[in-house]
């Protein structure tokens, strides 16, 4: 049940009701404690489906993009194509990667804000039209390499809220935007709607407000050129947990019924990314070494010491870091807390400790302080909402070995995408069984659409 990143040939762990994502994980540590302690994700395939249905039944008829970028692992394209989401792609080997399943260009969208004129071109001979576009610099190099290009353009959302922190943002102003039209009336490049973006990160949805407010005045700007606006994006940020959905769907739905009628033609599509996968892969790493520290080094700054001096404090080092699954520490803050995988008393000491990377550099702390029972080299770490970040893509750490993953799903899942009629010949001939005394070796598996 291997599934390597670099190999597209990957296969799919179908498990009866019996066995469970904590049986996976046990016998895949069992396994890679014997041949090699290499870190592991789980993907729980099924997770996608339960999110597409849930999407389907809260948001609906908005249409879902998901971008690529966020977990590109074959067995995910390939499940959620299936589903029949489409792919925001953000460059020429994402166009592609998503090319190679079927999809037709119609449900591909190019959106990366500062393209390539060589990735412009591909995605012309692709037949990928459907492109997002803030600037008039980038209108004039789109229409230069992609003459039946159509555009969404990229508005700006306001900043409302202080503890907002955005180093780079994209998009253009509602006056640039009627610089934007005159520029694409002259050029002869087709503009066919708007797109936003609120992060995941605000906890103020009054942005959606402003947002949807100022698309629909573009969209009346757009009349005035002569341009046939049909499609509104207002883009990701959406968390995966349910809550914030419906919360989100609460704010946007009487808005789309006043300003985007189902009348008015226009087609309101996403790009729900973390929601699809973030929840859906678990991580497990090992423990390659341990240090004493002294404690003061491991306290965040303004913290008071209260330990017992007494007290060892330990440093661990695991084989994964920030050049690897944890790209996403550099610019944010880990939004999962580890388990440790081996059983210890309820009434065993904690003792303070920090994780980092294996590449020994300054910038590869995982977690800077967390309480631990005492650990060994060779132990085992779980990390949970794994799957958005840099599955899918390689580590600029050259000496990093990309995890390995083991795609799951459980029967009624299967069931469920089976009913659905949405598991197709060629998605089927990746599934084995797995009995609930779970062996997850090649030999036992056997293929369901045999």
């Amino acid at each position: 049940m291997k599934g390597f990143l670099e190999d597209a040939n990957y296969s799919i762990g179908l498990l009866d009701e019996g066995a469970t994502l904590a049986d996976v994980i046990d016998n895949c540590i069992y396994e890679h404690t014997h041949t090699g302690k290499r870190a592991f994700y789980v993907g729980d395939l099924g997770k996608l489906v339960k999110k597409n249905i849930q999407w389907q039944n809260m948001m609906a008829p908005i249409k879902p993009f998901y971008p690529v970028r966020c977990n590109s692992t074959p067995g995910v394209l390939e499940i959620l194509g299936t589903l029949g989401v489409g792919f925001a792609c953000s460059s020429k080997s994402e166009m592609a990667l998503v090319q190679d399943l079927g999809i037709s260009p119609e449900n591909i969208i190019y959106t990366n804000p500062c393209k390539q004129a060589s990735q412009i071109k591909y995605a012309a001979k692709a037949g990928i039209n459907i492109m997002t576009c803030d600037s008039d610099i980038e209108l004039k190099k789109i229409a230069r390499n992609h003459p039946n290009a159509k555009l969404l353009l990229h508005i700006a959302t306001e900043d409302i809220t202080a503890d907002e922190e955005m180093n780079m943002k994209f998009g253009t102003t509602l006056k640039n935007c009627r610089h934007l039209m005159e520029c694409a009336k002259e050029l002869g490049v087709q503009i066919v709607g708007v797109k936003f973006h609120v992060s995941g990160f605000c906890k103020e949805l009054q942005m959606y407000i402003h947002a949807i407010s100022d698309a629909r005045c573009v969209f009346d700007m757009a009349e005035e050129f002569g341009f046939k606006m049909n499609m509104l994006d207002i883009g990701g940020g959406f968390t995966g947990s349910e809550l914030q959905l419906e919360e989100v769907n609460h704010v946007i739905r009487p808005l789309l019924d006043v300003y985007f009628p189902k009348e008015s033609g226009v087609n309101v599509i996403a790009e729900p990314g973390c929601y699809y996968v973030s929840s859906a892969f678990t991580l497990a790493v090992n423990i390659i070494a341990k240090k004493t520290v002294e404690y003061d080094k491991l306290l965040p700054s303004g913290v008071e010491q209260t330990r017992n001096d007494d007290e060892p404090v330990f440093t661990y080092y695991i084989n994964d870091g920030v050049y690897g699954s944890f790209a996403s520490k550099l610019s944010e803050k880990l939004n999962t807390i580890p388990e440790v995988h081996k059983k210890y008393k309820e009434d065993e000491p904690l003792f303070a400790s920090s994780l980092w990377g294996p590449s020994c550099d300054e910038l590869d702390q995982i977690v800077e302080n967390c309480l631990l029972p005492e650990l060994s080299v060779g132990d085992w770490l779980i990390f949970g909402n794994m799957g958005s970040g840099t599955l899918g893509e390689q580590s600029t750490f050259n000496d990093y070995q990309r995890p390995l993953i083991y795609y799951m799903m459980s029967f009624s899942d299967w069931d469920e995408m089976q009913d659905a009629g949405i598991a197709s010949d060629t998605l089927m001939k990746n599934f084995f069984f797995v009995p609930s005394c779970i062996q997850l070796s090649p030999e036992d598996r056997f293929s369901t659409a045999a």
